[in-house]
């Protein structure tokens, strides 16, 4: 594999840390989106985890949503489940409180205090992908290991 970028060296050291086995993989194209990551993959979009962070309205906290690839967030529902309205975060804002850029954010390896969520559609899958801190680089896991490494909680997303 080659060299692994500082961004990609912070996830992977978390997954070392809760012990995975995963391995980051560098793919050939950029993947921005979950459909490009799918077809570098040849997986379905719904195994691919959109980590998107969002803004609380009142608490300015930063919220990660692991989304599966296949939904759109409903923010209204979203917000009502977590307690507090969402907005979409800013590029600036994501990079603050994660570390990793927009396109690239990984649910490992942020540098502030994230709270984490999991798109409960995903307990129904067996292997998916996630980001590893770059638009280029993804690692498998399980929806269990994830849950289990980030300590998200399990939510209805749509």
């Amino acid at each position: 594999m080659s060299e692994l970028s500082t961004s990609e060296k912070r996830v992977d050291e978390a997954l070392r840390a809760f012990g995975s086995k995963a391995t980051i993989v560098k793919l050939d194209e950029l993947a921005h989106t979950a459909q490009q990551a799918a077809d570098a993959l040849g997986v379905d979009v719904a195994q691919i985890v959109k980590s998107l962070v969002f803004r609380g309205k009142e608490t300015d906290a930063a919220y990660l949503l692991l989304v599966s690839g296949a939904n759109r967030v409903h923010e209204r529902r979203t917000s009502k489940q977590i307690g507090e309205k969402l907005s979409r975060a800013d590029a600036e804002f994501v990079r603050e409180h994660t570390g990793f850029a927009i396109g690239g954010v990984s649910p490992l390896g942020a540098v502030g205090d994230v709270k984490i969520f999991i798109d409960q559609s995903l307990l129904e899958l067996g292997d998916i992908w996630a980001a590893a801190g770059h638009p280029r680089s993804v690692f498998p896991t399980s929806v269990q290991e994830l849950i289990s490494i980030t300590g998200a909680q399990p939510i209805d997303v749509l």
